[in-house]
């Protein structure tokens, strides 16, 4: 017989039991995770899709992910305040409110960033030809500053998603830059004059990449393009910039998000990350993470385990439009964080393991004394070594699927 309507969210709640490997909220407090108030009160909709999900509102989020066990909130500016309470009084009590809110059940806001894409005033981008346009746009940069200070984040995030055009010649490419980097001068301007004003550290004002949509060309796509550009000598205080790749953004133009992280690391800008998952060279679909490609995942976190990178991990995920209102709180986000805890320890058995380890060790130190100009003497002394490589892949499989740990298929 079919499910009755009133039994089958005891029948998720039982089957979500059966899977077993949850955490408690206690553990999934000691990871620098935080839930932004746009992925839970995502209601389904999109180009092409109505809304499938009530709306919720911040303090009921924050109530949520409190009792989950995440232990941080992340918003855009109007996620929260309507755009006509921006700048006026109603923008003040709206920041007591979500104050209270945070204190009350004990959660940090990590991050505030500014929607620059969404209002029908960024059709031409939050750095048009119209000064007014661009005016306002750096005064919502430092409103947005402002903001956090009040909630005392550690973190601002931009995605200059509408910074772009949609046929060629419409912009001068350099200009668009220029004055892009003028509102981003702006903020960091405001945010030293806030700092030091509060005796509190500045923000740390992070760049985040995105190769294509809602634009057609997108001027800074790629975690890459936003490191050439803080390095440009466009921005006053590029020592205040630093990146925020996001995992699905990396991977959608067909990039390695662990190769994209790699060179963020070795700039020292790698200072927040988006989590979620998705498809090559398909849209935006913010699937949870390790849905999709959980080996790469593990891979991911083992090197960010290995370079010491702890966080802020946001999970800029969107509950897919099959899940209910209730489903969003009781599945989409415990189980999320669930996997990355499991993919996260995964990780340091990885690091640990001492196959992996004595595999690394041998390539590293090479097949032995051989003349450093005989190519086909260096390729004899190291013919063997080579196939380590795909050993490790096999291992890193392995502790994926606990193998390591003696789990076998015995087939039927």
């Amino acid at each position: 017989m079919p499910p009755d309507p009133n039994q089958q969210q005891s029948l998720v709640e039982r089957l979500l039991a059966s899977c077993g490997g949850g955490y408690s909220p206690e553990t999934r407090r000691k990871y620098y995770l935080s839930g932004p108030q746009w992925a839970a009160a995502y209601e389904g909709n999109a180009l092409f899709h109505a809304p499938t999900r009530r709306p919720v509102h911040f303090e009921e989020v924050i109530r949520r992910y409190a009792a989950i066990g995440i232990g941080y909130w992340a918003t855009h500016d109007t996620d929260v305040i309507p755009v006509g309470s921006l700048f006026r009084p109603e923008q003040d009590e709206i920041v007591e409110r979500i104050a209270r809110a945070l204190a009350e059940h004990g959660i940090a806001c990590s991050m505030v960033t500014t929607e620059t894409f969404h209002h029908a005033v960024w059709a031409a981008g939050p750095a048009g030809e119209a000064p007014e346009v661009r005016e306002y746009a750096a005064r919502r940069l430092v409103n947005t500053v402002k903001m956090g200070h009040r909630l005392a984040a550690t973190h601002a995030v931009y995605w200059p998603g509408s910074l772009g055009y949609y046929t060629q010649g419409a912009v001068d490419e350099m200009q668009t830059l220029r004055w892009y980097a003028d509102a981003l001068n702006a903020a960091c301007r405001a945010d030293i004059e806030i700092a030091q004003s509060a005796g509190r550290p500045t923000l740390k004002h992070c760049l985040e990449a995105k190769p294509f949509e809602p634009q057609a060309e997108i001027l800074l796509p790629t975690s890459d393009a936003m490191l050439a550009f803080i390095a440009g000598g466009l921005l006053d205080h590029p020592e205040m910039v630093g990146l925020n790749p996001e995992y699905l953004h990396e991977l959608m133009w067909g990039g390695a998000p662990r190769a994209a992280l790699a060179r963020a690391l070795l700039a020292g800008k790698l200072w927040h990350f988006d989590i979620n998952d998705g498809y090559r060279l398909k849209h935006d679909v913010d699937i949870g993470v390790g849905l999709v490609n959980p080996l790469d995942w593990l891979n991911v976190l083992i090197l960010l385990r290995s370079h010491g990178f702890e966080g802020p991990f946001n999970l800029d995920y969107k509950p897919p439009r099959t899940t209910s209102s209730w489903g969003v709180f009781a599945v989409s986000f415990p189980t999320a964080v669930d996997r990355f805890i499991t993919l996260w320890e995964m990780a340091g058995d990885a690091i640990a393991d001492p196959v992996i380890d004595e595999a690394c060790r041998a390539l590293k130190s090479g097949g032995g004394p051989v003349d450093p100009l005989d190519a086909d003497a260096i390729v004899l002394h190291n013919r063997e070594l080579l196939t380590l490589h795909e050993l490790i892949a096999h291992r890193l499989f392995q502790i994926l699927i606990g193998a390591h740990r003696g789990r076998v298929y015995t087939g039927g």
